[in-house]
């Protein structure tokens, strides 16, 4: 079975990672003037979650206000300056997956050199041939290995830490409040985008502010400047922390050392505050 950042991967999902990095339709983001200039149809559909942390649809600048949504062959029948063009756009707009020629053209082939400037790409199915050899690579780009297998003894309050740590979700959507929440206990939390609310409220009635960094079960949170929650984790006792780094597909449930977490959470602004468990 392959390995991706300590995580087993099974067949059926690494199928799905090949449609969430390529899939049939995917978007370009562009102005009303470059739609027109290269006459490209827009519509405003919805992407799917999957679509969102492909593409970081979150962070694409606000001026390419139209998408472009285009299959693999209506991409290639576009001139080829269009293409060079439209691929430039979208690194200047910073939507994700449009990875350099430099770093990949060994693995994928010499072909990517001539899909669009010869310096950027974008990923379509007929590019995963091999895709066991590409998407731990993508996958793992940003993130560090769980490193679950290091852990010699797990604690008996959290019995489902265990069960979930070196996990993939099943798709996009499941996040850091989740994943603490059924660490400790809260049914099919680990399945759900957990929002804000939920969280605070959970927090409110099942823990209390304090906790040790070295003993399982004081949750670390996060919060920004305006006192939103912005990320959460949960001590597992022996220097371990259990944590997923964000809502993407990309992301496992993992365990890290606590100076590994809270080095990848340093981010201006943000305060942290423990909670301890009670009841």
């Amino acid at each position: 079975m392959l390995t991706v950042l300590g995580v087993d991967v099974s067949p059926d999902l690494l199928d799905r990672w090949v449609d969430w990095l390529a899939p049939d339709e995917q978007p370009f983001f562009v102005t009303k003037r470059q739609a027109t200039a290269w006459k490209l149809a827009t519509d405003d559909r919805e992407p799917s979650r999957e679509d969102h942390d492909t593409y970081r649809t979150y962070r694409v600048d606000r001026k390419a206000a139209r998408t472009a949504w285009l299959s693999e062959a209506a991409y290639g029948d576009l001139p080829k300056a269009t293409r060079a063009a439209l691929v430039r756009a979208q690194v200047d707009y910073d939507r994700g997956a449009v990875p350099t020629v430099r770093r990949w053209a060994g693995i994928v082939g010499p072909e990517v050199r001539q899909q669009a400037d010869g310096h950027r790409f974008v990923w379509w199915k007929s590019l995963l041939r091999e895709p066991a050899r590409v998407l731990p690579d993508v996958v793992s780009e940003d993130l560090g290995p769980s490193r679950h297998a290091e852990v010699r003894t797990w604690p008996a309050e959290l019995p489902r830490v265990r069960e979930l740590a070196g996990t993939f979700a099943d798709g996009s959507g499941p996040n850091c409040f989740g994943t603490v929440m059924a660490a400790c206990g809260i049914e099919g939390a680990e399945t759900v985008w957990m929002l804000r609310e939920p969280f605070d409220e959970w927090l409110a009635n099942h823990t209390e502010r304090g906790g040790q960094d070295d003993v399982p079960g004081t949750v670390f949170v996060w919060r920004d400047t305006a006192r939103l929650v912005q990320h959460a984790a949960l001590t597992i006792g022996d220097g371990w922390m259990f944590h997923k780094p964000s809502q993407s597909w990309m992301s496992p449930r993992k365990v890290r050392t606590l100076a590994e977490v809270k080095r990848a959470t340093r981010t201006a602004g943000w305060r942290l505050e423990r909670h301890r468990l009670v009841g």
